[in-house]
């Protein structure tokens, strides 16, 4: 197949749902020299995808997977192979049996109306309607969502085969890879059994056999394929005479981890209620040697009846007609986990055109292969895709062992009703801080993030409860994972002095003669600053989207310290460092202590030999001195809204420091504060969270953080998109709750004048203000004083729109 220049070869290895949608979507944007490799035969080659169920369930509490899910459906509903579609759209039935998971199906129709999916939460009476053959006095309601159905995986991947190959596509069956060809950091090639193809990105879409590919290029993939249990029933009398594939919504039975659906005249059922049986992806079955096995496919595992009993019993039991019924079929389908449940994309840095387009289910299927066709042709995706950045992984959560335990208990976990702040039980502890014996001695309540362990609140500030009189009476779903004592650490941070552990915040050194120039070319604000000036500043892509926001403290000519968020920042910047830069990350091997309060300067200031008042040590300036023994990197910065410093050392010295502070503080009242009071204070100043209030979805201008973006200055990435940007259609707002005994969590719909407008990011509590602080985007140009509704767990809260900051406005607490 010939090639030129202005066409890239491509290489998909996989010919499953993902490989032929991102070959369609691929030759739709022009690159046609697309081969798509498979080593079993077309066009049901035998991974994940030719035994998939097909359910699709638009809704997510990922905004991210929610979207992909949506554009899946829209371009199935499209596509037809001799007249039969390719997306059977019957609608989607969740049930609830207990109230637990009726206000969970609540909080799920909210997820729907912030990301736009129809859905409605129904009575038991409508359920029975909608899916006859349930016991209705089981049945508390249900939530309902028109749109969803059953994607004909195998009929899709056919149809958008087609189209692949009728712009120029090949698909190639029964080539096994058993290579990555590579030269210079990059790929240049796919090896098979039966020949060698050159290419100039390879994509790996194989699946579950993920991470087979993935060694051979020298990638890990941090992907877990494990056994599922699905089975059909023999005819039922019920289902007699049917003709259609389906007629009745796809159901879910969460309370007992059972989905159903119909084939014609008979029910399939698939169980997640069974152990985790995890596979070796190294040891699957070649095709052919699966059938002379009496396998139907590599992906299909024998019927485990073991497994089976409980689920089956509960199926009979939801629908008493199973109770006559046998199970005609079933078996072990294999499918791919991730510790996070999120699927992996995107470019190797260390190999550059190797991508990956792994951990996908047909669900997301399409949505992921536009996602990754516009990355690949366009250089970004149109929707922001950290949860799924192939990079977002921390070294830590890498490992093989790691993989299959996180990976194992996602698929326990995958109908459970799972709280935005529940960790998972195990690894832990993983990675602590320094400090994190005397935390334990203050009764510390961590919660996991990134594999650190991170308190909460700490139970040793129980007493201080009792001074701040009656708190609003929480709801149990709010109240999880939240204690009084945050209140009172809020408190005790406005009013005296508290240690808080940053240590978990990723701390990057860069270094060299280059590092200014690059770091001034790839980040929006002013860098051109003395050494001992901070800088918070952004870091956007080519569209002026906002990929991270960073705080870099020049600490010398040719040396800073950059405070980012998370392992995709340090592949960013690597991806874009000269020769002479050097970016090293430095997290693991430092800490740090922030020291806030207005009594902050009266506990540092006699622990120094330097000047710590407001006209020696401004706001946002660094300087490296000692604490006690202690040599530590200072930062006066507060996230807080309170006079402070962040104070960083090597972790050898971590907790000389802290106990330094402590036993330095004890006249001053000092304590230890977690992250529920600090994310209290950090919305009282309207601080953004990069991640969760803004993504690269948004520019700095419609989210509020235009002040870190010098336009005046030379060119810097996403400089000439913000230059050509129009009025902002769209702004993240600021929130205030009427009630001041109203709490919401965060990804609520917010109501204007009835109907959604918009979505809450994060919100908490305002411990300060006396009402629950909420950011949301939401059209632009609402006045303050706008009242709206949040809707959480089926209730419509009034709030009002609120000017920012909402706490100290002129930053006299600050700057003091």
């Amino acid at each position: 197949m010939s090639s030129t220049p202005e066409i890239p070869r491509v290489v998909v290895i996989g010919a499953g749902i993902v490989g032929c949608s991102l070959a369609d979507e691929l030759t739709a944007r022009g690159w046609t020299d697309i081969t798509v490799l498979e080593q079993g035969p077309l066009p049901a080659p035998g991974g994940s995808t030719s035994h998939a169920p097909g359910l699709v369930f638009q809704t997510n509490s990922s905004k991210t997977l929610t979207a992909l899910a949506r554009y899946t459906v829209e371009k199935f509903t499209s596509l037809d192979v001799d007249g039969v579609s390719c997306f059977h759209q019957v609608g989607g039935l969740e049930l609830a049996t207990t109230p637990d998971r009726l206000a969970e199906l609540h909080r799920r129709a909210g997820y729907a109306a912030s990301w736009g999916v129809r859905g409605e939460i129904v009575s038991a009476a409508r359920c029975k309607e909608l899916w006859p053959l349930i016991d209705e006095s089981l049945v508390l309601g249900g939530f309902h969502t028109p749109g969803d159905g059953l994607a004909r995986a195998l009929l899709a991947s056919r149809a958008q085969m087609a189209r692949a190959c009728a712009r120029g596509a090949r698909f190639l069956e029964r080539h096994t890879v058993t290579g990555i060809e590579r030269e210079d950091g990059r790929v240049t090639g796919v090896v098979t059994d039966r020949g060698t193809f050159p290419a100039d990105h390879v994509v790996s879409a194989a699946g579950f056999w993920g991470p087979v590919i993935g060694r051979m290029a020298g990638i890990d993939v941090p992907l877990q394929p494990l056994a599922h249990q699905y089975a059909r029933t023999g005819p039922l009398p019920e289902l007699s005479g049917a003709t259609a594939e389906a007629s009745k919504p796809i159901l879910r039975f969460q309370d007992r981890d059972l989905y159903f659906r119909e084939h014609t005249d008979r029910i399939g059922i698939g169980s997640y209620a069974h152990r985790p049986l995890p596979v070796d992806p190294f040891a699957v079955l070649p095709y052919d040697e699966a059938r002379a096995r009496n396998m139907d496919m590599p992906s299909s595992y024998p019927f485990t009846e073991e497994d089976w009993a409980p689920s089956w019993a509960d199926c009979r039991q939801l629908m008493p007609t199973l109770r006559d019924a046998e199970i005609e079929a079933g078996f072990n389908g294999v499918f791919s986990f991730t510790p996070d449940g999120m699927p992996v994309l995107g470019e190797s840095r260390r190999l550059r055109g190797f991508w990956l387009a792994e951990a996908v289910w047909v669900t997301h299927s399409a949505g992921v292969a536009k996602a990754v066709a516009e990355w690949m042709v366009d250089g970004r995706p149109s929707i922001d895709l950290h949860e799924c950045d192939l990079t977002r992984f921390e070294e830590a959560q890498r490992s093989p062992s790691y993989v299959l335990e996180r990976g194992a208990q996602q698929f326990v976990e995958v109908y459970d009703v799972i709280h935005p702040l529940q960790p998972m039980e195990r690894p832990r502890p993983l990675r602590v801080s320094p400090f994190h014996a005397r935390q334990q001695q203050l009764g510390a309540y961590f919660l996991e993030g990134g594999g650190w362990e991170r308190p909460h609140w700490y139970e040793a500030n129980a007493p201080l409860v009792d001074a701040l009189g009656p708190l609003p009476a929480r709801d149990a779903w709010s109240a999880r994972h939240w204690s009084p004592v945050a209140a009172a650490e809020a408190k005790a941070t406005r009013e005296g002095v508290a240690l808080y552990d940053m240590t978990p915040l990723r701390r990057l050194e860069v270094t060299g003669p280059g590092s200014l120039d690059f770091l001034d070319r790839m980040t929006s604000n002013n860098l051109r600053k003395k050494p001992g000036a901070v800088t918070y500043s952004l870091l956007l892509d080519a569209s002026g989207g906002i990929r991270s926001d960073l705080t870099v403290a020049r600490l010398a000519p040719d040396r800073f310290q950059v405070g980012a968020n998370s392992p995709t920042d340090l592949d960013w910047l690597l991806r874009h460092a000269p020769a002479d830069v050097h970016i090293r990350d430095i997290t693991s091997g430092t800490c740090c202590v922030g020291v806030w309060g207005p009594l902050a300067r009266d506990l540092v200031q006699p622990l120094t030999p330097d000047d710590f008042s407001h006209e020696a040590f401004g706001y946002f300036r660094a300087r490296e001195t000692y604490i006690g023994h202690v040599p530590v990197t200072a930062m006066r910065l507060s996230y807080v809204g309170e006079l402070g410093w962040e104070l960083y050392t090597t972790a050898d010295l971590g907790l000389r420091l802290w106990d330094t502070l402590w036993e330095a503080g004890r006249e001053l009242g000092v304590i230890a504060a977690g992250r529920s009071a600090f994310n209290s204070l950090r919305l009282e100043k309207g601080y953004r969270a990069w991640g969760v209030d803004m993504t690269d979805e948004h520019d700095p201008f419609e989210a509020g953080v235009g002040f870190a973006v010098r336009m005046d200055r030379d060119d810097f990435v996403g400089k000439a998109a913000l230059a050509g940007k129009g009025e902002a259609t769209r702004r993240l707002t600021p929130l205030l709750l009427d009630d001041p005994a109203a709490v919401v969590l965060g990804k609520e719909p917010v109501y204007v004048d009835g109907l959604p407008a918009g979505y809450v990011t994060s919100a908490s509590y305002g411990y300060t203000l006396g009402r629950c602080v909420a950011y949301a985007w939401l059209p632009a140009g609402l006045p303050t004083g706008t009242g709206v509704h949040i809707e959480y767990v089926g209730e419509k809260i009034p709030a009002t729109v609120a000017d920012e900051p909402l706490f100290d406005p002129k930053m006299t607490r600050i700057r003091r």
